[in-house]
């Protein structure tokens, strides 16, 4: 396996991987500035068309250029001279989907990009589906990512959170471990090639007042007090708003299915008792009620 993009995400996908036996072999822009992931090999991502030529499967983290997907721009033709590739995975965004005004998503919904970083992020995918005449290709369309050191546990102590109210409005979040559990579920059984889309996120979207209030009550605190949406706004940036300003829903019922997994974490509140347990090195709490 060859991951393109060794971050928060890459690399606990590489450690999945190795786990479930993959040889895997992760790329930065420069090596040394990210920490070692033990049996990874990582290489420049500019020097990685031999490595993505001998792939059987690919995974792909990085974030759209406004010139194109960084990874198509650099070894498309190692991807098109890759007569062994089985699989791709290429990470997303539910964020295709755009402004539901709160309704429901799942897989078989058209996307419909509302911001420019989403249309950007459904054309890359549009250019890895350009490779489902050879491998089979799976779109992760991924909600808010969190985890050990992608947390608010920090900020809470500090005492800056601020729990948000904006009536009716919720986010879809995924624990960073339930990504690298699914991606490598799906590398292991690849379909046949052609394109599948899989949601990852938890099976409880909830407001962001209530997610800040669970990690206050996991770290013995008062959850900080509640400041309306339009006040807040005042002091965000653009591109903070810009993901206030869509409201959905996300199912990820037929991903579970056709990938035979159940999530680690269902919900925020097993995810973030786990992310505390491994920031601090405690047992996990009980989730709340």
């Amino acid at each position: 396996m060859v991951i393109l993009g060794l971050g928060y995400s890459g690399a606990a996908i590489a450690r999945e991987a190795l786990a479930a036996g993959f040889s895997v072999t992760g790329t930065r822009r420069d090596p040394v500035s990210g920490p070692p992931v033990p049996g990874v090999e990582i290489i420049p991502f500019a020097d990685a068309s031999d490595a993505v030529r001998a792939a059987s499967h690919i995974v792909s983290t990085a974030a759209p250029l406004p010139q194109g997907d960084p990874g198509l721009l650099a070894h498309r033709g190692a991807l098109r001279d890759n007569t062994g590739l089985r699989w791709i995975g290429y990470l997303s965004t539910t964020g295709v989907y755009g402004d539901r005004g709160g309704a429901w998503v799942d897989e078989r919904s058209h996307p419909a990009p509302g911001q420019d970083r989403s249309r950007l992020r459904l054309a890359a995918e549009q250019g890895w589906a350009d490779f489902s005449d050879r491998a089979a290709v799976d779109l992760f369309r991924t909600g808010g990512i969190y985890g050990p050191e992608r947390s608010p546990f920090d900020e809470l102590r500090a005492g800056v959170a601020r729990r948000i109210v904006k009536p009716g409005h919720s986010f879809s979040r995924i624990h960073r471990d339930d990504i690298a559990q699914a991606v490598v579920a799906a590398a292991l059984s690849p379909p046949a090639p052609g394109v599948r889309v899989l949601h990852l996120v938890d099976d409880e979207p909830c407001p962001q007042a209530e997610f800040l209030a669970e990690a206050a009550r996991l770290l013995g605190l008062p959850p900080p007090p509640e400041v309306p949406y339009e006040q807040a706004a005042a002091t965000m940036s653009p591109m903070a708003r810009s993901f206030w300003a869509e409201n959905r829903k996300v199912s990820s019922a037929l991903t579970k299915a056709a990938l035979k997994i159940a999530w680690r974490y269902p919900s925020y509140r097993e995810g973030l008792a786990a992310t505390l347990a491994a920031e601090t090195g405690a047992p996990p709490a009980a989730a709340g009620a």
